[in-house]
């Protein structure tokens, strides 16, 4: 779920910024007391998301509007699908539309691509989790859109999981800090409930993140065989995620390795946006 302490800010961030001191365009032609009605259309196949991020967006511009949701998140979209409809004036509703259709079109978009993503590895025990390449000030909201989509949250930020990357590593290694200290160090600071995972990018580095007492491995842009034989050592004894040069294509094939979670930075750096528009008509009292 969203905080609606966020959602709020964010919702009013995205106006201001569209807004700015007001929509000169619809100020100069629209009466201020018509009427009109909007439905929103998905324009292609999809996995919807963000309906009500997108509600909160017309109902800020116009608290007074009308709003009938024909479409939940987590549903399927066929092209031509009606999702929203809205009713109110027609002002605010010009000022909301850009902002309500740009956050619903981006959300429902990652959690389309995490569908495909879930899809490819239908039957496996692995996890398809997200990673911190989000749009800044978005972070929410498309980690939401994961979830929808069927796949699962990494850290939210840095402040909620342990990763001891490579240029972590590397400056430890100037510092002559060894890995085994500084897991043992990472678990005397942190909460008992928070993993500490280590990235290795060779089995060699497996091995020793392993010896250190890693809580969980990542495994940096290691093929399948690399992978596969990176679970036999492994042998249970760490959660191992794969995370690298991952695509729809691969998935499959890195998931059969037996590895625990693989984590996709394209599922929301590389989304396409779902197309969906929103037709307007005016009420004729």
């Amino acid at each position: 779920m969203i905080s609606e302490i966020l959602l709020e800010r964010i919702v009013r961030d995205a106006l201001q910024e569209d807004l700015g001191s007001g929509d000169v365009t619809t100020s100069s032609v629209i009466p201020n007391a018509q009427k009109a009605r909007g439905v929103a259309l998905a324009k292609r196949a999809g996995v919807l998301a963000g309906i009500e991020v997108s509600a909160k967006v017309f109902r800020t511009t116009d608290p007074s509007c009308k709003i009938v949701i024909q479409k939940g998140d987590g549903s399927r979209l066929g092209e031509g699908d009606s999702i929203m409809e809205v009713e109110g004036l027609a002002a605010p509703m010009l000022m909301a539309e850009r902002v309500a259709l740009n956050l619903l079109q981006r959300m429902s978009g990652i959690a389309t691509e995490t569908a495909k993503f879930v899809e490819a590895t239908k039957g496996l025990k692995v996890k398809i989790v997200d990673t911190r390449k989000t749009t800044p000030g978005l972070r929410a909201l498309e980690k939401y859109a994961v979830v929808v989509g069927g796949g699962f949250n990494h850290r939210f930020g840095l402040y909620d999981g342990v990763l001891v990357k490579d240029n972590h590593l590397a400056l430890l290694r100037g510092l002559g800090v060894t890995l085994n200290e500084a897991v043992r160090a990472l678990k005397a600071k942190v909460p008992h409930t928070m993993r500490v995972e280590v990235e290795a990018s060779d089995l060699a580095k497996v091995r020793e993140a392993l010896e250190a007492g890693a809580d969980a491995i990542l495994l940096d842009n290691m093929n399948a065989d690399e992978i596969k034989a990176a679970v036999r050592l492994v042998s249970g004894r760490a959660l191992l995620e794969a995370s690298g040069g991952i695509t729809l294509e691969n998935v499959r094939r890195i998931a059969e390795t037996g590895v625990d979670v693989i984590s996709v930075g394209a599922i929301t750096h590389s989304a396409s946006s779902l197309d969906i528009s929103l037709e307007i008509e005016p009420v004729i009292a």
